[in-house]
């Protein structure tokens, strides 16, 4: 069930809150399946030395900000929560975005609950867990420790290059799509934007930029393309020049 705002600390009175902190994270733009994840380890205390199974030793989990978290893909849309009435014909089920426009929080809160271990503590945890639609909360006058999710780690395609000094991308959308999850592309190891700035530094005053002016070296398009594109090209070459041969 929500929280009550009236009773912030409503089932919680038999906590003991001896070593236990108050968290507050913010779930704006956050993944809801990853930041459940996340919940769910902070719930159960695994973030701690002193974690043990038996115990309900986890911190009390204040949300902001629910109605801003994300699903990845098309989940809004093809996501089905299920549940049955009790009587014949009573299958009910409704998408993930039907459920956020009735409540915000409660799509979290569901998350969360499938991620705990089913034993007589997951209620007990859950009650720990207060999730609220906007930034507004009533836990005001408590010390809360902010708690941030780790980073969402993107796999590296291979697809990304930086671009030479000198040039744009034709289509800057689908040049982004490629570059996200590259090593060009953050995570330490500097943008393709940084690069190209080494590059210009690099870069002789006296000469071109990118090889369009005159006097300066001009670039193949093959040194663009990575192996893979490269070798896809040729084959469509020799494609079509069979193509070509067998009309003629």
């Amino acid at each position: 069930m929500p929280p009550n705002p009236a009773r912030p600390f409503a089932g919680l009175e038999r906590v003991d809150f001896t070593g236990l902190r108050m968290r507050l994270i913010d779930a704006d733009n956050q993944v809801i399946g990853r930041l459940a994840a996340y919940l769910s380890m902070l719930l159960q205390g695994k973030d701690k030395p002193t974690y043990a199974p038996h115990k309900d030793a986890g911190d009390v989990c204040v949300v902001v900000n629910a109605e801003r978290a994300v699903f990845t893909g098309n989940k809004w849309e093809a996501k089905v929560y299920r549940w049955h009435t009790g009587y014949p014909g009573g299958l009910k089920e409704i998408t993930a975005r039907e459920l956020w426009r009735r409540d915000p929080a409660e799509i979290l809160r569901r998350t969360v609950a499938g991620m705990l271990p089913k034993n007589n503590l997951r209620d007990a945890r859950l009650r720990k867990l207060r999730v609220f639609p906007g930034p507004q909360h009533p836990f005001t006058g408590v010390e809360l420790v902010p708690a941030q999710p780790p980073r969402r780690r993107l796999r590296d395609r291979g697809l990304g290059w930086a671009l030479p000094p000198g040039f744009e991308p034709m289509n800057p959308e689908a040049y982004l799509v490629r570059m996200r999850g590259s090593r060009l592309a953050g995570g330490g190891h500097g943008g393709a934007g940084e690069l190209q700035q080494q590059q210009a530094r690099a870069q002789p005053d006296g000469d071109a930029a990118g090889g369009a002016q005159p006097g300066g070296e001009p670039i193949a398009f093959d040194d663009l393309l990575t192996a893979d594109e490269l070798a896809f090209v040729q084959r469509s070459q020799q494609a079509r020049a069979g193509r070509g041969g067998g009309d003629s």
